[in-house]
């Protein structure tokens, strides 16, 4: 039985602690497919099998919490963290995670929790390795795991009859937006490249009104 199934099979059994208690590791960086268990949690509600709002604030607080965790052990033991990370994929790769974790900040946490969700548990290492503030973390971490949790339960309790085909939906729309972030990284390093050495960077440009010619003389 894949993960998947195994996962709706637990859901349909014992409803919401398990739905929490999966989220829960999930957001601290245990791989599950909790997205999809979102969906198949809001078919349920459709269903009558479990209510709305106990899947939303049970949902919204394992995944809060979990991200927690992973805040956590990446700030207290941010050597352990980039080692744990290292069996997954290289140091100088965790590396680069901080350093983003560092440039973007609220916003990449932000979309990291309901657009971009792969990079969820890396982020919040690396939110804790880069020691960013934790109120904010917090804060930014709260507001989007509601819209991670509310957007699929929704979708779920809408196409409840298509739970199957939503599920492939979710990860088609995941590498389309990859490949859309790619193409715009591209092209910003490309028009870089090909601009030339003395050119002015075009929010100059626009910054500075064009000069009145003078009348006579």
């Amino acid at each position: 039985m894949s993960p998947t199934d195994q996962a709706l099979a637990w859901l349909s059994t014992y409803g919401l602690p398990v739905l929490f208690g999966v989220i829960l590791v999930a957001s601290a960086g245990v791989p599950f497919p909790i997205t999809f268990m979102l969906i198949a949690a809001g078919s349920f509600v459709d269903l009558g099998e479990l209510n709305l709002w106990g899947v939303m604030v049970l949902a919204t607080s394992g995944a809060v919490i979990g991200d927690q965790i992973g805040y956590g052990i990446g700030r207290w033991s941010s050597g352990t963290a980039v080692r744990i990370g290292t069996w997954i994929s290289s140091e100088e790769r965790w590396r680069q995670a901080e350093a983003a974790a560092r440039k973007w900040g609220g916003p990449g946490i932000f979309f990291s929790r309901w657009l971009i969700t792969p990079l969820g548990p890396c982020i919040n290492f690396a939110s804790g390795i880069a020691q960013y503030s934790w109120p904010r973390f917090l804060l930014w971490d709260i507001a989007g795991e509601a819209i991670w949790v509310v957007l699929y339960v929704m979708l779920g309790k809408l196409f409840s009859d298509r739970v199957q085909a939503m599920k492939d939906m979710v990860g088609n729309l995941t590498w389309a937006f990859f490949a859309l972030l790619a193409c715009i990284v591209f092209g910003w390093k490309l028009i870089g490249y090909l601009r030339p050495a003395g050119a002015r960077p075009i929010s100059d440009v626009l910054a500075d009104p064009p000069s009145e010619k003078s009348s006579g003389s």
